[in-house]
């Protein structure tokens, strides 16, 4: 590992004579890929790689440089005021709709227009558009993805038919399914922030190449909020305030988010605090769903109390709190390191289609209810950005989470309540690298590390003596972990035609100790050491545009074909 380390330190060293510029986005410093710049005269152009970046050392006599993007305003400039901001130019948003830049497909930066399936992408702008009020709301947003909810603090996306463990959930690159990731439909994605939130993808193919079995439906894929630099020598300050009043469910919400700076490094702080009072339905859905009366707990015992409006889900409500914090370090143009804190807490929410059954004209439960729900992550990530014989491009994430769960009922009348209360302690670490071949060729590899903790108990609560005794668990004490090997060779072999394929091994790990004390199991423990192999292949075919009718210069199509217009 420390000869690794060396290596990787003695390429990072290696200066080349040429002078790269870099482009991104303004509002999520995104690179921006093909960008042409040209010189007044164009007779001199480039244009920007993966990495947003481009040599212009063929500009440095130029007094004025155009810089275009589709979907973005064109800059002019000239080199000396290029090298006063550090060689980085942000561009800003025109109105037009361009293709957009791949995060996680292959874990590293990927043109959308290569990958063999349907990608959707939500933008920052466009959350703030439809302002959503959870994360599941956001995802629904898109009108590709099904939300499944049985109640107000819920819900479980659906993507072709599938669901829970068959869809994996990845924040800031890291994964966030767990070993209780189950078949039937899961709250997580609520414990994610939709302020906080820069950009969603949402992949409609299979990636279980690139991530595993978890993602043999899609991958929804959320990226946060970024630290942003200073493009001078002083710091920048940038921030925002947000607050929000919802009649349908009694909604306040307040969020504040803050950016400092500098030119190597910047931090950015959010805050979310959201207080959901019972929901209002509409006046025309089923009558099933109607709530004519509720149960309250009055002088230790079940009262049956009377709804006022039975359009109200009483009880439904819940408070919800998000933090999220994450630095930034540039120490030179060919390493940046990124740390990101998450923390997310939840009240008791009721599962109201539980509140609504009956029995002998009753509710049949007294409570019943999910929560607290929490999840916290760190992560730790590192990229390298230099051509060497091994990769091009590396990236390397190291993640911790716990995640707490639970879940609470009791039957009206009934003082015993049943408390269930899962804990996960999950551990990963991914290497993922590219590399080029020539102009037409890459290939993606990499390997990824996971181990989760398991920990499952039941409670037999007491309410009106106030006691307590152990109870059946949900999952037996388990210790669950994967190893993974993958290789993805992407090439394009005519204009427009993107063929990609690859491989993925994985070996699974499961040791679980079961409680025959509550379930009569004919075995105490279980254990699976089992690999697999999985293959995966595509075709793309998009016909590549036409010159633009705006640009009186010449255009180049992937950087191998030259078209002038006008």
């Amino acid at each position: 590992m420390k000869n690794f380390i060396c290596a990787l330190l003695y390429i990072s060293t290696i200066s080349a004579q040429a002078q790269n510029i870099r482009v991104v986005d303004r509002d999520t410093e995104e690179p921006l890929v093909l960008v042409t710049i040209t010189n007044d005269n164009q007779n001199v152009f480039t244009t920007t790689n993966e990495q947003g970046e481009a040599d212009i050392s063929a500009f440095r006599e130029e007094s004025r440089i155009e810089i275009r993007y589709l979907g973005y305003k064109t800059e002019i400039t000239d080199y000396v005021s290029i090298e006063k901001n550090n060689f980085l130019v942000r561009l800003f948003h025109s109105g037009l709709s361009v293709d957009n830049i791949i995060v996680t497909a292959t874990r590293i930066r990927q043109d959308a227009r290569d990958i063999p399936y349907q990608v959707a992408t939500l933008t920052s702008r466009q959350v703030a558009l439809q302002n959503p009020q959870t994360a599941a709301d956001l995802l629904s947003t898109s009108d590709k993805v099904f939300i499944q909810k049985s109640q107000q603090g819920g819900g479980s996306p659906m993507i072709r038919g599938f669901s829970t463990n068959r869809l994996l959930y990845t924040i800031d690159g890291v994964r966030m399914n767990t070993a209780i990731f189950r078949s039937g439909n899961l709250q997580n994605v609520i414990s994610l922030d939709p302020f906080a939130i820069e950009k969603t993808d949402i992949f409609f193919g299979p990636s279980s190449v690139i991530y595993g079995s978890d993602a043999l439906g899609g991958v929804m894929s959320f990226q946060t909020l970024s630290p942003k630099l200073s493009d001078s020598e002083k710091a920048e300050f940038s921030g925002q305030v947000f607050g929000r009043y919802a009649t349908a469910n009694e909604e306040k919400t307040a969020h504040v988010h803050f950016n400092i700076g500098g030119q190597k490094w910047a931090a950015v702080t959010s805050i979310s605090a959201y207080d959901y009072g019972d929901l209002k339905m509409g006046k025309n859905g089923p009558s099933d769903y109607l709530r004519p009366f509720y149960v309250e707990r009055k002088n230790n015992e079940d009262v049956v109390i009377e709804n006022k409006d039975s359009l109200v889900q009483i009880p439904s409500g819940y408070q919800q709190l998000n933090l999220m914090q994450k630095i930034r370090f540039r120490p030179n143009k060919h390493w940046e390191f990124d740390y990101g804190f998450h923390l997310s807490t939840t009240t008791d929410y009721s599962r109201y289609d539980r509140h609504i059954r009956y029995r002998n004209g009753l509710p049949r439960y007294g409570e019943w209810s999910y929560g607290p729900q929490k999840w916290l992550m760190n992560f730790l990530e590192m990229d390298h950005h230099a051509s060497s014989a091994l990769f091009d491009d590396l990236t390397i994430r190291i993640a911790q989470q716990h995640f707490e769960e639970s879940r609470r009922d009791r039957n009206i009348n009934d003082p015993i309540r049943h408390v269930r209360i899962e804990q996960v302690g999950a551990y990963s670490a991914n290497f993922d690298f590219l590399k080029r071949i020539g102009e037409q060729r890459k290939i993606y590899y990499g390997f990824e590390s996971v181990i989760n903790d398991v920990s499952s108990k039941g409670i037999d609560q007491n309410i009106v003596a106030g006691t307590s005794e152990r109870g059946p668990s949900r999952y037996p004490q388990a210790n669950w972990s994967s190893l993974g090997l993958y290789l993805t060779y992407q090439q394009n072999l005519a204009e427009g035609l993107n063929w990609q394929t690859g491989l993925r091994y994985s070996q699974y790990r499961i040791n679980a100790d079961f409680d025959t004390e509550f379930y009569a199991f004919p075995f105490t423990r279980a254990k699976l050491n089992k690999g697999s192999l999985t293959g995966s292949t595509g075709l793309v075919y998009r016909p590549v545009p036409g010159p633009y009718p705006d640009r009186k210069f010449c255009h180049w199509i992937r950087g191998t074909e030259c078209r002038r217009s006008g």
